[in-house]
């Protein structure tokens, strides 16, 4: 089945594309053009300091130095959904995760406020217990 481009959410789009690229590259600008003043974010990491919600342009920052220390992957989107406040992307992640290969299923949810992003929550399909130190 072939969509078309009219029919694909687009800010939701644009907005994982930049996620995406901090996640694969480290490169965060782009993301963060695209965040309000307030910005917060939750990522189920099963360690100390990041069992919350965060907040913050640096705090994202250093989510992605901390991730890209001991997670090397590739996103790739399969269901993206939009509404009138919220986008939700259900992507794929591989790669390697502290030197052993990682497959996971993810889902992020972003929450818009206008065309930026006011928060995003992000759901891990299997445990990430390879996060502690083997």
């Amino acid at each position: 089945m072939v969509k078309s481009v009219d029919s694909v959410p687009v800010r939701t789009y644009e907005v994982f594309d930049a996620f995406r690229r901090a996640f694969e590259t480290g490169h965060t600008a782009d993301f963060l053009k695209k965040v309000t003043e307030g910005f917060r974010f939750f990522v189920p990491l099963p360690l100390e300091g990041w069992s919350h919600e965060q907040q913050g342009k640096k705090r994202f920052e250093e989510l992605i130095l901390f991730e890209r220390s001991v997670l090397q992957v590739q996103l790739t989107p399969h269901i993206l959904i939009e509404n009138e406040d919220n986008g939700m992307v259900v992507f794929h992640a591989e790669g390697s995760l502290n030197g052993r290969p990682y497959r996971n299923e993810l889902a992020v949810v972003f929450e818009f406020e206008g065309e930026r992003i006011r928060s995003f929550r992000e759901y891990v399909g299997l445990p990430l217990k390879n996060y502690e130190t083997p």
